[in-house]
């Protein structure tokens, strides 16, 4: 039962692990929407969460992992504002490509897909609990 119980639990810490991660960078993302000059010099370029699965110590069990966090390649949004310091010679301003919407919406399948774990997590220790006490 222990060989079980703790495979349940690394699977279920690693997606915690992940869903964490995942709320992270979609709050980053939206701290970031209008930044328009970073580190490089252009706008903020959005970020996601690359996830992969791995072993997780038991044969067919598997629990996963954030691979990198990478660079959305995606063409930053141009607004037009001729007054806006970092605007180009026609006018328009290089937002980053971060949409609110899906953002907002990522950051709230996160917080529920964590929500979820943590009570996967309750019932396994529960469940451990009442084990023992069967066997004891």
């Amino acid at each position: 039962m222990s060989r079980d119980f703790f495979g349940a639990m690394e699977v279920t810490a690693s997606g915690l692990a992940v869903q964490r991660t995942r709320m992270h960078v979609a709050s980053s993302n939206l701290a970031n929407a209008t930044t328009t000059r970073g580190l490089d010099g252009g706008p903020y370029q959005r970020r996601d969460v690359v996830v992969a699965s791995r072993a997780a110590g038991q044969p067919g069990v598997f629990a996963v992992e954030v691979q990198q966090i990478a660079a959305d390649a995606s063409p930053p949004r141009l607004e037009y504002d001729p007054g806006h310091p970092d605007a180009d010679a026609q006018g328009y301003v290089a937002y980053p490509n971060v949409n609110l919407v899906e953002e907002m919406v990522d950051m709230i399948t996160a917080s529920r897909a964590y929500e979820a774990g943590v009570t996967a997590l309750d019932t396994t220790v529960a469940l451990a609990e009442r084990a023992t006490r069967i066997g004891g």
